[in-house]
C-alpha cells in the first residue's frame, strides 16, 4: 500500500459514491489506474464492502444500546448463531474481560429492548447501557503512514 492508496481509501470512506472520474481527478491518475488500484484493494481485503450508513432515529429506531453478556451458559458458537439473526443489533464483538460479549443495539421502543435483554438472559448476564449520544462515530480509520511507500507503478 503506497501514499495514493492511502488517499483513495479516505476518499471512499467519505464518499463511497465517488466516481472513478472523480477519484482520478483528485488523485491526477487515469481512470483505469483507479479502477485497478480499487480492484486490488478489494482483492487483498483492504475494502471490505461499499455500504450506506443509515440514521437510527429517522428509520424510527430511537432506542440505541449498549448490551454486554458476560457469564454465557452456552457455547459461544451457539450465541453466536443466535444473535446473527437479531436485526437489532448493529455490531456484535466476542470481547476479552469480566464480559463475554459487546453489542451496539438499536429498537424503535424501550419494550423491544426489554424484550430482547430478556430473551439474552436466558444465555447468560446481562448488562445494558442506553447510548444518551454518540460523539464520534464512524469515523475514518487510515493505515498508519510508517508503513506506506511511495509507488513506483505510476
Amino acid at each position: 500500500m503506497d501514499l495514493i492508496d492511502r488517499s483513495l481509501l479516505q476518499f471512499i470512506q467519505e464518499d463511497s459514491r465517488i466516481t472513478v472520474h472523480e477519484l482520478s481527478k483528485k488523485l491526477l491518475l487515469s481512470p483505469l489506474s483507479i479502477k485497478k488500484r480499487l480492484q486490488r484493494l478489494e482483492k487483498n481485503g483492504a475494502i471490505q464492502s461499499f455500504t450506506v450508513i443509515l440514521s437510527p432515529n429517522v428509520i424510527g429506531k430511537n432506542v440505541k444500546a449498549i448490551i454486554q453478556i458476560a457469564n454465557l451458559k452456552i457455547k459461544t458458537q451457539q450465541f453466536e448463531e443466535i444473535i446473527k439473526g437479531e436485526k437489532d443489533i448493529l455490531e456484535c464483538h466476542r470481547i476479552t474481560g469480566i464480559n463475554s460479549y459487546f453489542m451496539k443495539t438499536v429498537f424503535s421502543s424501550i419494550k423491544q429492548l426489554e424484550a430482547f435483554t430478556n430473551r439474552l438472559s436466558l444465555y447468560g448476564k446481562v448488562d445494558t447501557s442506553l447510548i444518551i449520544a454518540s460523539p464520534v462515530s464512524h469515523q475514518i480509520s487510515l493505515p498508519k503512514t510508517e508503513y506506506l511507500q511511495p509507488s513506483k507503478n505510476e
